[in-house]
């Protein structure tokens, strides 16, 4: 009996040893990493997530943009095929073919305020270090594109023409070329509660840089920010056997046609998308009896998933020293290359005139004043 009840024993040891030595392998270990579900990855990938990364805004040309050997000059005449391809949004817009390899998504409207606020926001994010895809102010020539987009735009929007041979000319309109980086497969978007799960411990931004970005949201009126709109990428390497595959996790705003306006429930682009009205009279704070609780100023829209946030006093001080390394001469280019002045001061409302481009820097400056002579109490 003593004899039977040794051998069990020893063979449950060496079970567990066993199991132990293979779990110790490297094969093993390589087998449990490629095995993490996504739901693991995705976790780690935004604790480490960077946010921002630092740029000598006073040097950037803000009319030029990005370097990027895929990016046109202001107002480039581009020409293009049209390809009927389903396009998500609202906001009117069709998929056309540069070359070959060379497809581009092409928004336009004179009425659309998209056109211009893709191009305002992902300008500005792009001076300041954070995250954005390059968009582009451009003239676009359709080659086969059907007459119904000539119906889209509202009454009276002129800005989409029928050429010579048949060809459709589109003036304004913005072209998107993506962020270099790869996107995390089937888990790319990101609500704004998950920002607050990145780990400054873990190697992911800090909390300056975090609170920083909730803010330029609220500056910008970023209110349609549901989580497609926003981006988890891969801007560095991927190592399949490693624990986390990519190597620099960034996270990023994915979609800001609907900025510059104010914030509603609804997203209206005549409400929430270039309009100058409704920017210059919606305050960075939100009132509070304590004036030194920072909470921006932000309306939750039913499809969003940030709403007046609080700011912490190093997130405002970090967008404030941002915002004001930004010359005189930049904002101007910044709204000129939008082409801000062939949006209604009020869109919808023919009798309040269009807006000027100087009209669109007092008001930044008078919203980064808000920023900057603010104290905030956390």
């Amino acid at each position: 009996m003593r004899t039977r009840t040794v051998f069990t024993t020893l063979a449950v040891l060496l079970t567990c040893v066993g199991a132990a030595l293979q779990a110790a392998s490297p094969t093993a270990r390589a087998k449990t990493a490629a095995d993490r579900p996504n739901r693991d990855i995705r976790a780690m990938a935004i604790a480490q997530a960077q946010i921002w990364a630092p740029t000598n805004i006073a040097s950037l040309d803000i009319m030029s943009g990005p370097d990027d050997r895929r990016g046109f000059p202001f107002r480039a005449d581009v020409h293009c095929d049209y390809t009927n391809k389903k396009m998500s949004g609202q906001s009117p817009k069709f998929s056309c073919v540069i070359a070959p390899d060379d497809t581009v998504k092409v928004k336009f409207g004179g009425t659309n305020g998209e056109v211009y606020g893709e191009v305002l926001a992902t300008r500005l994010l792009w001076a300041l270090g954070f995250g954005a895809d390059h968009m582009y102010s451009v003239r676009v020539t359709c080659h086969k594109c059907p007459l119904k987009l000539l119906e889209i735009g509202d009454a009276g929007d002129r800005s989409a023409i029928e050429g010579s041979g048949g060809d459709l000319i589109f003036d304004p309109a913005a072209i998107e070329r993506k962020m270099p980086g790869t996107e995390f497969k089937g888990t790319s978007g990101w609500a704004w509660a998950e920002l607050d799960r990145v780990s400054e411990e873990a190697g992911g931004a800090t909390r300056a840089q975090r609170d920083a970005l909730k803010l330029l949201a609220v500056f910008l009126q970023h209110g349609d920010n549901k989580p497609e709109q926003q981006r988890l990428a891969c801007l560095g390497g991927w190592h399949a056997k490693a624990e986390m595959p990519c190597s620099q996790p960034f996270m990023m705003i994915n979609d800001l046609g609907l900025t510059f306006g104010r914030s509603n429930t609804s997203n209206s682009n005549s409400i929430g998308g270039v309009n100058l009205t409704e920017w210059m009279r919606t305050p960075i704070w939100k009132d509070s009896k304590d004036p030194a609780k920072c909470v921006g100023n932000l309306s939750k829209s039913r499809t969003g998933s940030l709403g007046d946030p609080v700011i912490s006093e190093e997130g405002r001080q970090f967008l404030a020293s941002l915002l004001g390394q930004l010359s005189d001469r930049q904002l101007h280019d910044l709204f000129a290359v939008a082409r801000v002045d062939l949006r209604l001061r009020t869109p919808d409302h023919v009798q309040s005139g269009y807006s000027t481009i100087d009209e669109w820097v007092a008001a930044f400056k008078e919203k980064r004043d808000e920023i900057v002579n603010r104290r905030c109490d956390s």
